[in-house]
């Protein structure tokens, strides 16, 4: 990583705001007043200053800075419960400084409970090395399910038990509803993304899936899509007509420009079937007009789509034979292997998820990371505190026993090799074990029923090198597994952590969240984050 010298500041206020960016009208979260929030840019080795205000009136906030690795600062993470306290609502700040650590594409969202679901998220893109030839950066190109209900609605559905369909599907914030299907208030001019393509020429599409709870498969009519990175790791070219994207996950693609001057072709993220998301039915898929040089921008593309049914079926990434990293990191042997079991059942009054036979929920007014500074390694079982001490490599062993919906796993701090992926039971091989594919999120498979009810569980099996003291999140990235508790927190070198120099202001805040919330007790009806 280069030394820059360079730090790029960014405000970023966190407001309520009306918005319609379909043309349905709802109550919404906004970064800046916009929707979606403003794009960051940096370079390689680059510091970033994220200076964030809550202008929300009766709700904490927090910031993630999704994929950066936060190496020396774990507290500027922006989990609340977790690295910091909640930035108190009503004007309360918090600066956040950190290195741009990793190159390539990225976003920032809000982890406080379900609220980056409601808007309050933005793409980030971190300049650096140019792994494969291209001649245009089209730039971030964000796909997400969208809802007509506010995200605390929502998750009030979810923790009664209820996991509420989407009602759109959006390509950079714009998808136009059908109006005659809502009562709400609903504007026909919302209109649809458009982009711009030269003949010829070699476009780079930076993919983001920054939805809460969809599967994104995208296209583009009659075009080639050719993936240079998964994540922030530079792989082997492959080629494919369709890239399928889980909750959190980025993939850039390289698309030649096959068209003439004048053609028009439409672009697509389409939702996953079978059990790989949840949809009303009305507009479960979006779409934006690729105009090329001369083209009519006011007419209607009438290409169609070569995206299969089965290849929309499909509830997992591309096969890690696939995925080859550029850089090469060898595979260690395992110094610690903890098996982890994920269940969806009841606790008496409604479902949630269970870690190990255990849910997670945060406690914003002490988060983790400052309790294990001031040397207390004693935590609530409910914390799902994993705490792998000074083991050099940890391997993860993941087994899913839910079908409802499959789960992109996530971890902070880490990118984390992907070594199987599968159903039932592990035979113990790993997929291209001189180099394995590598990323921070990775998409685990629903498990299965046959026709007499008995279930096959699915699996993934990660490891990661306890090279970043501090205290990690691995969670599964669709926002109502979170909220119901599908958590657990990586500590890693506790020692280390309580040598580190942490900023005054992460103290400061939890002093000011305390005596807010002494006033205010916050109503967290979730896990929180």
């Amino acid at each position: 990583m280069p030394d820059t010298g360079v730090t790029r500041t960014y405000d970023m206020n966190v407001a309520y705001q009306t918005i319609a960016p379909d043309g349905v009208t709802r109550n919404g979260l906004t970064i800046n007043g916009q929707f979606p929030g403003p794009l960051v840019e940096a370079n390689w080795g680059d510091w970033l200053l994220f200076r964030v205000t809550n202008d929300l009136t009766d709700e904490g906030t927090a910031i993630h800075a999704h994929g950066l690795l936060q190496t020396g600062t774990p507290w500027y993470d922006g989990v609340p419960a977790v690295a910091q306290c909640p930035i108190t609502p009503n004007g309360g700040t918090l600066d956040l400084l950190f290195r741009a650590d990793r190159y390539g594409t990225s976003w920032y969202h809000s982890h406080y409970s379900a609220q980056y679901s409601g808007g309050a998220h933005g793409p980030l893109i971190v300049y650096g090395p140019k792994h494969a030839e291209y001649d245009i950066d089209i730039g971030p190109i964000l796909l997400e399910d969208w809802f007509h209900a506010d995200y605390y609605s929502l998750v009030e559905n979810v923790m009664a038990g209820s996991f509420p369909p989407s009602n759109n599907n959006l390509i950079n914030g714009k998808m136009q509803y059908p109006c005659g299907s809502t009562s709400l208030p609903c504007d026909e001019n919302a209109g649809i993304s458009k982009f711009q393509f030269q003949s010829g020429k070699k476009h780079l599409l930076r993919l983001i899936n920054a939805g809460a709870e969809a599967s994104q498969k995208f296209s583009i009519d009659g075009h080639t899509l050719t993936v240079v990175a998964q994540d922030f790791v530079p792989i082997e070219p492959y080629t494919t007509n369709v890239v399928t994207l889980g909750i959190a996950q980025r993939t850039d693609v390289i698309v030649e420009a096959i068209g003439a001057p004048g053609d028009a072709y439409w672009m697509r993220s389409q939702l996953g079937t079978n059990r790989c998301t949840l949809n009303d039915g009305i507009s479960p898929n979006a779409v934006a007009a690729v105009y090329y040089e001369d083209a009519d921008t006011t007419s209607v593309p009438s290409t169609t789509s070569d995206v299969t049914a089965s290849q929309l079926a499909l509830c997992q990434n591309d096969p890690l034979e696939q995925q080859v990293p550029l850089c090469k990191i060898p595979l260690n042997e395992p110094t610690t292997v903890e098996n982890i079991d994920l269940e969806f059942r009841s606790n008496g009054t409604n479902f949630i998820w269970f870690v190990n036979g255990q849910t997670y929920r945060g406690n914003y007014n002490q988060p983790i990371l400052t309790q294990v500074k001031n040397g207390d390694l004693d935590f609530e079982d409910e914390w799902n505190v994993f705490n792998f001490g000074t083991n050099k490599t940890v391997r993860i062993h993941l087994t899913n026993h839910g079908r409802a919906g499959g789960h992109p796993m996530h971890l902070h701090g880490h990118d984390f090799h992907v070594l199987a992926e599968g159903m039932g039971e592990w035979d113990g091989s790993i997929v291209n074990p001189s180099n394995t594919a590598r990323r921070d999120v990775h998409m685990m498979n629903n498990a299965a029923a046959d026709a007499d009810g008995n279930i096959t569980p699915s699996f993934i099996v990660i490891q990661f090198e306890q090279d970043n003291p501090g205290v990690w999140p691995l969670h599964c990235h669709l926002a109502w597994h979170v909220s119901g508790g599908l958590f657990l927190n990586v500590l890693e070198r506790p020692e280390d952590i309580q040598a580190l120099d942490f900023d005054e202001d992460i103290f400061v805040g939890c002093t000011l969240w305390d005596a807010y919330t002494s006033l205010n007790p916050p109503n967290q009806i979730d896990s929180g984050l």
